[in-house]
Order: structure tokens, then C-alpha cells, then sequence
């Protein structure tokens, strides 16, 4: 294969011992002046058992494997007291300097590994930045905050200054709507939103998706109907977002 040319993917699931893994392969060419090729794994998840676990850190072992993973003090709350665990990954790989790394990054949940993905692209903000953001808000406020543009809220994370702030805001706010990641959180861009009733709305989610509707569209209309009608039972919530889902 030469340089620039294609990529190839290979799939690996483990599923003993109550742990599962899927691998990407995927190769690409990092250095073509050179004819010399980058190669990162990528994994989904990890879910094993949980053997060491500090605010900053949690040790998951999986198929006789300890992987250490990095983590958010809101992943480190939602990891209290279990045993088991499941943590969604993000890998940073660092070549080309003097010492190459290889870092894992854990998250309680997708949104949360999806909003720390989005906060790494913004310049000014680093790994150790975007962990600290998620570990000052949770991954509903942070998503509020963009949407709102809260720029004083940002502010208060230590290492945000108002230039950072304004950035991430900018480069975020219409991401989080478009991504879904929002709606998943039940986010409005509109200050003083009512928060709705996260049973109910998760139910009648995973109703209409078990209907064949998707996500995000679905969470959207349900999110609207309980903003405008708190009290509804599951049920009605379902029949009415039938009639209003695209």
C-alpha cells in the first residue's frame, strides 16, 4: 500500500468475563513525505470491572486487562459504589515529539464524551482544560451554558478566561443543536426553559425509538411536549408526539 491510499478496519469484540471491547484499526497515511504511516486503535468502550477508582482516575479491568482510564468528577460520581462499570473511550495518541503517548479518556455517557470531543476542537482548550470544564458542570448545564451563551458561567472554571469562553460558545452552540447531543439532554436555547421530568421523557423516547423513530427528532418533540405540559402521563406524551414527529 502506498502512501494516501485507503485504510483498513478491523472489529474485535470480547465478551467474557463481562467485558466488551470494539476495536478499530484504522491506518492513515501521517507522514507521506516520509512513506511512513500513523496506525491508531480506536476503542468504543470498555466495560469490566472496576478496580481502582480516584476523582481523577478510574482502573477498569477487563478480560484480564487494566486499563486507566482518565476521568471527570461527574464520571467519578456516577461511578460510586459500582462494581461493574461501563465507560465510553477516547484515545489521544501524541507522535512526533521527543516522548510519544498514548492516554485513555473515560465517560459515564456518550453525551458526556461527545461534548468533551466538541470542547477539544475549540482552540485554546486542551485535554486537561476540557476535563475540567466537565468536571465543574455537568454535561446538562454545560450544554445549557453554550446555548444560552453564559459566558460568566464558563468563567468560572478554572483556566476559562472571557476570550475562551466567547470562543467556545461561538464554535459550539449551534454544534450541540445540530448534533442531537442537546435534545439527548433536553436543552433549550431559551433562558428560564422548565426543566422536564427525565423518567418520562427517556420512556417515551425509547418508546418511539423502539417505533422505529429516531433519537434526537424524537427526544426534540417530546422535550416540547412536556415544556408545555409537565404533567402528562407517558402514554399521552407517546400519542401526542405520533401526531407531531417528522
Amino acid at each position: 500500500m502506498r502512501p494516501g491510499r485507503g485504510c483498513l478496519f478491523l472489529f474485535v469484540i470480547y465478551n467474557k468475563s463481562q467485558t466488551a471491547a470494539l476495536f478499530f484499526l484504522y491506518i492513515q497515511n501521517a507522514l507521506p513525505q516520509q512513506g511512513a504511516y500513523f496506525y491508531r486503535i480506536m476503542i468504543e468502550y470498555i466495560r469490566g470491572e472496576l478496580a481502582d477508582l480516584t476523582p481523577a482516575l478510574a482502573v477498569v479491568e477487563a478480560h484480564g486487562v487494566g486499563y486507566a482510564l482518565n476521568i471527570s468528577l461527574n464520571t467519578y460520581s456516577a461511578l460510586q459504589g459500582k462494581t461493574t462499570v461501563k465507560l465510553y473511550v477516547h484515545e489521544a495518541i501524541m507522535t512526533g515529539g521527543r516522548d510519544d503517548s498514548y492516554t485513555l479518556y473515560g465517560f459515564a455517557s456518550r453525551q458526556e464524551r461527545s461534548l468533551y470531543r466538541l470542547l477539544i476542537t475549540v482552540s485554546g482548550v486542551g485535554a486537561n482544560t476540557a476535563r475540567m470544564i466537565l468536571s465543574s458542570l455537568t454535561p446538562a448545564e454545560l450544554c445549557n451554558v453554550i446555548a444560552n451563551a453564559d459566558e460568566k458561567m464558563l468563567k468560572t472554571v478554572k483556566g476559562i478566561g472571557l476570550r475562551t469562553a466567547q470562543r467556545i460558545i461561538v464554535d459550539l452552540k449551534d454544534k450541540i443543536m445540530q448534533s442531537g447531543i442537546a435534545d439527548e439532554l433536553h436543552v433549550s436555547s431559551q433562558p428560564g426553559t422548565p426543566a422536564v421530568d427525565t423518567a418520562i421523557k427517556d420512556e417515551a423516547v425509547s418508546a418511539l425509538t423502539m417505533l422505529g423513530f429516531s433519537p434526537a427528532p424524537s427526544a426534540k418533540v417530546v422535550v416540547s411536549i412536556l415544556t408545555d405540559q409537565p404533567d402528562l402521563p407517558v402514554e399521552q406524551v407517546v400519542k401526542l408526539a405520533l401526531k407531531m414527529i417528522k
